[in-house]
């Protein structure tokens, strides 16, 4: 049995090229064919990572809820110490978030998220004002503040997540700006075994170095409102 025989043309109404042809074409473009691609590919995750927008009125209005840790043991984590200091639960609107691949910390924590609850829940004061993270940290401005300094600190935060799992993992970086997350774990301190460490802070009013939250991270849920 003979084989096929190979395909050596091309055939287009009104055009007809052989293989040559087409490689001598697709060589001469590749340079605007790449870059459509990528601005194609760019295009797509501009689309997916876009910010959620939301009505006027607070969406999450519940305090974050802390108990006593469970369970209270250690536990070792990619060659860390992870040591439980307070149950946690929270659901907020994701006011920023920022992934990390480099820093010391990105061996536990890929993201960090900026939340908001009560009032900093609200598209009426987020709209006054303009939020932004670097370097593992969340700032915030205004030139027309709706409310108190003292109401923004104790109702926004800046948490670093620690995912349990990779499923969990997966689930927090799919997260968007905009949306409503809950998250349930506990706060921790990590210690590694080069005498670096990273403590939780365990209460919403502080400020400033040691003021964020480090949340070992067992379940996260996302929604759009």
């Amino acid at each position: 049995m003979r084989p096929p025989a190979a395909v050596t043309a091309v055939t287009v109404p009104g055009l007809t090229w052989n293989m040559d042809e087409w490689r001598d074409w697709l060589r001469a473009r590749r340079g605007g064919l790449a870059v459509a691609a990528l601005l194609g590919l760019a295009g797509v995750a501009w689309a997916w990572n876009r910010p959620v927008s939301q009505p006027p009125g607070v969406l999450a209005p519940e305090e974050p809820l802390q108990t006593s840790p469970d369970p209270a043991a250690p536990w070792t984590f990619r060659n860390h110490t992870m040591t439980p200091l307070a149950r946690f639960e929270i659901r907020a609107r994701v006011l920023g978030t920022e992934r990390y691949r480099f820093d010391r910390a990105a061996e536990l924590s890929p993201v960090d998220f900026a939340l908001g609850w009560g009032p900093m829940s609200d598209s009426r004061v987020l709209d006054a004002i303009r939020i932004r993270q670097d370097g593992r940290w969340y700032f915030w401005s205004s030139t027309d503040l709706p409310l108190s300094e003292d109401q923004v600190s104790s109702h926004s935060a800046n948490m670093h997540l620690i995912p349990a799992t990779d499923v969990v993992a997966k689930r927090l970086l799919a997260v968007r700006t905009g949306q409503v997350v809950t998250l349930r774990g506990q706060l921790v301190r990590a210690d590694g075994r080069d005498g670096w460490h990273w403590i939780s802070s365990l209460t919403r009013t502080d400020t400033g170095d040691g003021s964020c939250e480090v949340i070992w991270v067992e379940s996260a849920r996302a929604a759009d409102r």
